[in-house]
């Protein structure tokens, strides 16, 4: 044989080979139910050299059968492998699977099997997991969890369990590929008939490592009871589309500050039953539409149903709350303080009410849907424009605007429309006024639940700017020291959760946490808070401060911030791989205005600053100037938004340590000679 044809020869059984080296690095690296000694050496390794759990390998295989009931079901099978690295990672022993339970019906684990393997003089020990450890719990009406412990624990074992979960609901089950331990191989795969139609949700910044499908002809069993008479068995054929992700070297997802919830970043799959449709049968539609989704709700007698009713039970508080009211604006104001004054809430994060409308109008409590349907209830009967809205918190996750998942929502508030203008209320927050909102329910998008519009509310963080100003007056007094005025006014929301701090725990607790920013060689007295119960008036807080004089020192150094610095980076994290969500933009203005302490001239003088952030989102000034009396100083720092994409990270953590590092500038006052 000639060279070339040996050469063509390799080429081709090479080209041939290709394929099934590329299938063979996708390949799943364990084998479950197979431990040896080498498996013993894995760790995090450079992905998490701290970690104290690795995740070796996560699998799981949803697919679809005919049951016996006429209809389907659901089956995901999982296999993971955990290897436990130090004994602070003893909690991933726990392992809970939750479970949807509808009436009589409840998804079922099936086949569980656990075992810890240890390896004790070069040799892999089984201990496997006894069934009486099992544990089933009634989490609520609609769930159960079924959770077990590993037995014999030890640093350095390796867990691993598997099971077969089976739903009667078309539960197609979701898929974290990141959660709080690194993982080195996480893989799913779902088989899904084109008789079913299912959303697919995907979030997450890690890429996948395969992404591919591929479809096959299946015959599903199905039997329908037939109760008195024979069962009737029946095959139906359908296309299934066969879909496997797969992700390596997965890192842990960690905390950060300034994160609405890490559950809107984790990298996983959802899937959302959209509709079914079977040979010679019409479309089903089961996920519906926006006014579909709510015209129910305003029929629900959990929700809006005693809204638009006639009321009239509420005649005489209507009255007495509108008294005096001399346009529609006032009338809303009125009634809206009403409620916010008069009715305790008794928890937040509800879609629904807790009792009828007119059961919570006499208790006078309820949760945050209570309140504000009440709300929205007395505004309609008062003759004026308004519908709930409902929303999802920051800690709650976003929602997917362009589809309508009822489940995404978790809060209710009112909305109301005066002379073409819209106000979004919130009653069961005792502390904010009149169309402001907590910080919490700036996280996207709302919906108006009205079956002819039902329109989205922009509820961005960005849309939403607190300001903050602060003014010191410092003089010198007779004996040497130093006398501060300060003047502060707080934006919407840091008031809302002061005032409420200073309910809780009265004044004094609060001038003694002013105090405290001191220390104890400055004194603080003479606090005074105006318009502290009037949420709809702006807060001022004023109080004086007293240093000491030091004659017996040459040097003097003053922070001419006081206690309004940064004192330390929020950022600390090298690095980011998901957004920064601040809960507004904000505008910080800070100014002092001080007296040269006597026997002392400036010494030294931080320079003055101006340092813009990405030219328009922000910039940070320090400006600070003395005639040799008096020394003049403001300091103003403002971020025109609250959201930041990951590749702003980097520069947004400069920013902050720029500041950090000029705020914490001192004058230095030298005493005469």
């Amino acid at each position: 044989m000639s060279d070339w044809n040996r050469l063509c020869l390799a080429a081709c059984s090479l080209f041939l080979l290709f394929p099934a080296l590329l299938r063979a690095q996708d390949k799943m690296p364990v084998k479950f139910g197979k431990v040896t000694p080498e498996d013993f050496k894995v760790t995090a390794g450079p992905l998490d050299t701290a970690a104290d759990v690795v995740v070796v390998a996560d699998y799981g295989e949803s697919s679809f059968d005919g049951n016996s009931q006429g209809w389907f079901s659901t089956n995901l099978k999982r296999s993971r492998r955990l290897r436990i690295l130090k004994r602070t990672g003893f909690d991933a022993a726990t392992i809970r699977i939750p479970l949807l339970v509808d009436g009589k019906s409840t998804e079922k684990i099936w086949g569980l099997k656990a075992a810890t393997y240890t390896l004790e003089d070069g040799k892999v020990v089984e201990t496997k997991l006894d069934s009486k450890s099992v544990f089933i719990d009634r989490y609520s009406k609609e769930l159960e969890i079924e959770k077990f412990t590993f037995p014999n624990l030890k640093e350095g074992a390796i867990l691993e369990y598997s099971y077969t979960e089976n739903s009667p609901f078309l539960h197609l089950q979701s898929w974290e590929f990141q959660g709080p331990y690194p993982c080195l191989w996480s893989e799913y795969v779902a088989e899904i008939p084109d008789f079913f139609k299912y959303v697919t949700l995907s979030q997450g910044y890690l890429p996948f490592k395969v992404n591919s499908s591929d479809t096959r002809t299946v015959t599903f069993r199905i039997t329908f009871p037939g109760g008195a008479e024979a069962n009737d068995h029946q095959a139906l054929d359908d296309e299934v589309v066969s879909h496997r992700w797969v992700m390596t070297n997965v890192p842990a997802l960690k905390e950060e500050p300034f994160t609405t919830t890490v559950d809107n970043y984790v990298s996983k799959i959802e899937f959302q039953l959209s509709g079914y449709m079977f040979p010679n049968s019409p479309y089903h539609d089961l996920m519906g539409s926006w006014p579909k989704i709510c015209e129910n709700l305003m029929l629900d007698e959990d929700f809006g149903a005693d809204l638009n009713r006639n009321n009239s039970w509420m005649d005489d508080d209507m009255k007495a709350a509108t008294r005096g009211a001399v346009d529609n604006l006032e009338k809303a104001q009125k009634i809206f303080a009403f409620v916010r004054d008069n009715f305790s809430c008794t928890g937040h994060g509800y879609k629904y009410m807790s009792d009828p409308l007119k059961t919570v109008f006499k208790s006078r409590k309820g949760n945050e849907a209570d309140i504000n349907n009440v709300l929205t209830a007395m505004l309609i009967h008062a003759g004026l424009n308004a519908k709930p809205v409902i929303l999802s918190t920051r800690d709650h996750g976003f929602v997917h605007a362009l589809y309508p998942l009822l489940s995404r929502y978790n809060y209710v508030i009112s909305e109301v429309t005066i002379d073409g203008k819209r106000y979004c209320l919130d009653a069961s927050d005792p502390w904010i006024g009149f169309g402001k909102l907590p910080v919490d329910c700036y996280n996207g998008d709302g919906r108006i639940v009205d079956k002819d519009e039902p329109v989205v509310v922009p509820l961005s963080a960005d849309s939403l700017v607190e300001g903050k100003v602060t003014m010191a007056i410092v003089t010198n007094d007779d004996k040497g020291g130093l006398d501060a005025q300060i003047q502060s006014m707080p934006g919407v929301h840091e008031a809302s959760e002061l005032r409420q701090e200073i309910n809780e725990h009265g004044q004094p607790a609060f001038l003694k946490k002013i105090q405290s920013g001191y220390g104890s060689e400055v004194s603080v007295t003479d606090l005074e808070l105006d318009s502290l119960k009037q949420p709809d008036m702006p807060l001022k807080i004023g109080y004086d401060v007293h240093f000491t004089a030091d004659s017996s020192s040459d040097i003097y150094y003053f922070n001419p911030m006081l206690t309004e610095a940064y004192k330390q980076n929020p950022f600390k994290a090298a690095n980011r791989s998901y957004p920064v969500e601040m809960p507004c933009a904000s505008d910080e203005t800070y100014t002092l205005i001080m007296d040269v302490p006597k026997g002392y001239v400036v010494d030294e003088l931080p320079k003055s600053a101006r340092v813009k952030y990405n030219d328009s989102e922000g910039f940070f000034e320090y400006l600070i100037q003395s005639d040799g009396t008096h020394i003049q100083f403001r300091s103003r720092l403002k971020l025109a938004k609250a959201n930041f994409a990951p590749e702003d990270y980097s520069t947004l953590r400069d920013f902050f340590g720029y500041v950090v590092n000029k705020q914490s500038e001192q004058i230095v006052f030298k005493k005469k000679k």
